[in-house]
């Protein structure tokens, strides 16, 4: 066995810090302003390959107003990624750091992957949504702290220390319970009202079946019942989409003043596992017109593999995602720009386990590790490697790295596995597979970060945007 000693320098928000000051002065900023609740925010510049030109109008006025035609407004939004590796999480779990809930967010876009074992039973047969649930009902008790109201179910899965109850329900109906708007109305079409009202029957409210079915946006479109939006409307942030394929799950969350804003909500999936088509891998993507401005986010689990060649396999699955993604149509009119593509809409976030590796020996790793040598690990990641190339996410953007490789971590330790005797069987060249990737204008990344929890074999990687898009005339509403 090689010793290579990564224990001592997995967990670096200390040092990172201390690099980005020594390092980056000058080019670290912070910009106090208000928001809409007058509270005070305070928001911190890091500093990457293409970053940022941030304007600070957005930043220093964001109150409620009149808007005139095409001015934009600006949205923070958290965006999280983490392998969960198959464990089903328990009620002591607590996601307040990893939320961030103190500096609070607009939007949350929150992607998870293997929340089931990519067992044959999962796989193959029925897919397992107890999990799913469980994450949105930790995710629920966070953002909505100050006026949680646990889900219940018709039987409930009860905690230890009785703190927390898992309701024990479908993810449809534990969807159904968290938001603030229902499904018919998110998934509207807004087109003008003449060309609206001529289609409204066909195209707005039903989507393709062989694209999407009752389950992709949230809950079933049925009235609005005890446990519907006329029972949410005391929290504080409303559940907008949620979607599960075998072990991928992603859930976008707003604040429930915000959902007003969203229609044509669309939810396509791309299998990319066994067979080249079993969800096992692939991706999960959710479109929406926000304001009047096109957004998508995406959450995937690439191939896997630290062989070389293996980076290929993981490029091909991006193309092929890209390719494969159709959002069905929800309309018919000639002059609809609500896209069909991922590539085709204006801002774009892609998060997930990527898997791409660092292109080194472990030894080699190891080393580097101990060093803190983050740039030259850095210049041998796959990724950075493939998209200098143009092989892979070409026109994409990344925030620089500063911590420490996210995978792959002995289960409920800091140390990365390999370096004992009892982990050696499943040592694996530690990696940045936990990645979150951005496309299209006016989009300015403030943070990114890593996140210490031990509960799974990678760290959790968070990132913070502001996000522009342009306003509806006069602040309208569209419902």
């Amino acid at each position: 066995m090689i010793g290579v000693g990564f224990s001592g320098i997995t967990l670096m928000n200390q040092d990172r810090t201390n690099q980005q000051a020594s390092s980056l002065i000058g080019k670290i900023l912070s910009v106090k302003g208000r928001n809409q609740s007058n509270k005070e925010i305070e928001v911190r510049f890091g500093s990457s390959e293409e970053q940022y030109d941030l304007p600070l109008q957005p930043l220093l006025s964001r109150e409620k107003s009149t808007k005139a035609a095409s001015e934009n407004i600006s949205f923070r939004v958290f965006v999280a990624t983490w392998n969960v590796g198959g464990k089903s999480p328990d009620s002591k779990l607590n996601l307040d750091d990893i939320l961030q809930v103190r500096e609070e967010s607009d939007i949350y876009v929150l992607g998870f992957q293997e929340i089931v074992p990519l067992n044959a039973g999962n796989v193959l047969v029925i897919e397992d949504n107890e999990p799913a649930v469980k994450w949105l009902t930790l995710i629920n008790r966070s953002l909505n702290k100050a006026n949680f109201v646990p889900l219940r179910g018709p039987r409930s899965i009860g905690s230890p220390g009785g703190s927390l109850v898992f309701p024990k329900t479908s993810l449809r109906k534990a969807s159904k319970a968290l938001r603030t708007e229902n499904k018919r109305k998110l998934k509207t079409c807004n087109c003008p009202i003449g060309l609206e009202r001529k289609n409204s029957k066909e195209f707005c409210f039903r989507c393709p079946q062989s694209q999407t079915n009752e389950n992709d946006i949230s809950s079933e479109d049925d009235e609005d019942g005890p446990n519907g939006p006329s029972s949410a409307n005391s929290i504080k942030y409303s559940l907008v989409a949620s979607k599960q394929m075998v072990g991928i799950f992603l859930t976008v969350w707003m604040r429930k003043e915000l959902v007003q804003y969203v229609s044509h909500l669309r939810i396509s999936c791309v299998g990319r596992g066994i067979l080249g088509c079993l969800g096992n891998k692939g991706c999960i993507s959710v479109s929406m017109l926000f304001h009047k401005t096109t957004l998508c986010f995406l959450c995937s689990h690439l191939a896997s593999g630290e062989k070389e060649g293996d980076e290929l396999r993981r490029n091909s699955d991006v193309i092929e995602i890209l390719r494969n993604t159709q959002f069905p149509r929800i309309c018919k009119t000639s002059n609809s720009r609500v896209p069909e593509k991922i590539l085709d809409h204006d801002r774009v976030i892609w998060l997930g386990d990527l898997n791409y590796r660092i292109a080194l020996s472990y030894s080699d790793t190891g080393k580097l590790l101990k060093e803190k040598a983050w740039d030259t690990l850095y210049n041998n990641d796959q990724l950075k490697i493939e998209r200098e190339a143009g092989r892979v996410f070409k026109g994409w953007k990344e925030g620089k790295i500063y911590f420490a490789p996210t995978y792959k971590y002995s289960l409920n330790s800091d140390i990365y596995a390999g370096e004992t005797v009892e982990t050696k069987s499943k040592r694996r060249t530690p990696a940045w597979c936990d990645r979150i990737l951005w496309r299209g204008s006016e989009i300015y990344q403030l943070s990114y970060e890593r996140k210490e929890s031990r509960f799974s074999d990678h760290r959790p990687v968070c990132a913070t945007f502001w996000v522009s898009v342009e306003a509806m005339e006069d602040g309208s509403k569209r419902r």
